[in-house]
C-alpha cells in the first residue's frame, strides 16, 4: 500500500470534538512538588533521627571511662532496670536523662542514687514504686548511678561552660 491510498486523517474543525491539549507544564509542576515534598521529609526525618549534640558528649564520656561502661552494662544489660525505665520517656519509672538531670546539682548523688538502686523508693517521682534491689552490690549500684549521672547536661564537657 502506498502512502496515496491512505492520506493522513486531517484534524478535525468540528467545535464538539475537540478535546483540550494536556500541557506539559502540569506534568512538570506535579512531579517538581513530588520531589519538594520527599525532600522535606527525608531532611525532617534526619533531624529527628540525629542525636542531641548533650547525647553524643555523653556518650563520648561514657567511651573514654572503663568504669562508666560497666556501669552502663549493669544497668541494660545485667538487670531488669529497662523494664520499667528508658533513656528519654517516663514509662513506669522516670526516664534516666531525667533521673541525671534532677539530681546534677548534688554532690552526694552518686551514692544517694546507688540507695535507692538497692533500697527502693516510694514517693520520689510520684506514687510509683522503685522496687528493692538487693541482689545487687553496693559496688555495682555505685557504678551503675554513676554512669547515670554522666548523663546528666552538667556533667559532660559539651554542656560545660567555656
Amino acid at each position: 500500500m502506498s502512502d496515496s491510498q491512505h492520506p493522513d486523517p486531517q484534524p478535525s474543525t468540528d467545535p464538539d470534538n475537540d478535546t483540550p491539549r494536556r500541557s506539559r507544564w502540569l506534568g512538570v509542576l506535579i512531579v517538581a512538588f513530588a520531589l519538594v515534598v520527599g525532600l522535606g521529609m527525608f531532611n525532617i526525618g534526619r533531624l529527628i533521627i540525629r542525636p542531641k549534640p548533650e547525647v553524643t558528649a555523653a556518650d563520648r564520656l561514657i567511651e573514654a571511662s572503663p568504669q562508666l561502661q560497666k556501669g552502663r552494662d549493669l544497668v541494660t544489660r545485667s538487670s531488669d532496670c529497662m523494664r520499667c525505665h528508658t533513656m528519654e520517656l517516663d514509662v513506669v519509672g522516670p526516664g534516666f536523662r531525667n533521673i541525671a538531670k534532677r539530681y546534677a546539682g548534688r554532690d552526694d548523688a552518686v551514692p544517694y542514687l546507688a540507695g535507692k538502686i538497692r533500697e527502693g523508693s516510694v514517693g520520689e517521682w510520684g506514687r510509683i514504686v522503685m522496687p528493692r534491689h538487693p541482689q545487687i552490690t553496693q559496688e555495682q549500684a555505685e557504678l551503675m548511678a554513676g554512669w547515670l549521672m554522666a548523663l546528666s547536661p552538667a556533667k559532660t564537657p559539651a554542656a560545660s561552660p567555656p
